[in-house]
């Protein structure tokens, strides 16, 4: 599940794995999240896990090894598999992003997630308005309007935003940005539940004016204007995360 957009499918309900291997990473990936268990403990030895996942020790092990390499878990030789502090997780991988939002993120990590957001899109949409080309153009436009279309349908609508936030991303033709979409699906995500948890049943209608002038700026290759925008656009997003 690490796919764009399958974060934010998990709305409806959580996913089924597509495989056992999934399926257990999943299982211990959310269980550290939700802190059921703890940092600094030692996993259940493989014939226990084994048991209670009903897997091979193969399934098993390919299942850790994943874990250990997002940065959740580490394995000692005599020691065990041990769950790591959440400062060695990798933040930045959209399927630890996806257990934590299953979990429910705390509010420290909320507040900091917010400033890492806006550090990555407001800089995205500057470069998207400097280099984009006819089809980024399209797209943002198709996005747009599609939003508008789904509006009272909570997954198709946060799916909708998320790509048109990912397009910005990609007409910035900046790798390093291409390759932070899942914290701008994990922003998408939260800010819609935020929504849904309060009522509202018309999503699309607080920022609209915002998303047109953004895609126009883009368009138009208003880079001071659409960095503003944008500003003007995660500012929502972070009062409805955050509570404020």
């Amino acid at each position: 599940m690490s796919e764009p957009g399958s974060l934010i499918r998990s709305l409806s309900g959580r996913q089924s794995a597509r495989n056992f291997h999934s399926y257990v990473i999943s299982e211990i990936g959310v269980g550290i999240a939700s802190g059921r268990l703890p940092v600094g403990s030692i996993l259940p030895n493989d014939a226990e896990m084994m048991d209670t996942y009903g897997v091979s020790r193969t399934v098993l092990r390919e299942a850790l090894k994943t874990l250990e390499a997002k940065g959740l878990v580490e394995a000692r030789a005599k020691v065990g598999t041990r769950v790591l502090p959440k400062s060695r997780w990798n933040l930045f991988d959209r399927q630890v992003l996806s257990w934590i939002h299953e979990a429910g993120p705390d509010a420290a990590f909320l507040r900091s997630f917010v400033e890492v957001r806006e550090a990555l899109e407001i800089p995205a949409a500057r470069e998207a308005a400097e280099k984009r080309n006819a089809d980024d153009v399209r797209m943002l436009h198709y996005w747009l309007k599609q939003r508008r279309a789904v509006t009272a349908l909570p997954e198709p609508f946060a799916l909708a935003e998320f790509e048109l936030h990912r397009t910005i991303c990609e007409a910035s033709h900046n790798p390093f940005l291409r390759a932070a979409t899942g914290v701008v699906e994990f922003g998408n995500a939260q800010s819609t539940v935020r929504r849904l948890e309060a009522g509202v049943t018309d999503l699309a209608a607080e920022k609209e004016t915002l998303y047109q002038a953004l895609v126009d700026a883009v368009e138009r290759g208003s880079a001071t204007e659409a960095a503003s925008v944008m500003a003007d656009v995660l500012k929502i997003d972070r009062d409805w995360i955050l509570g404020v």
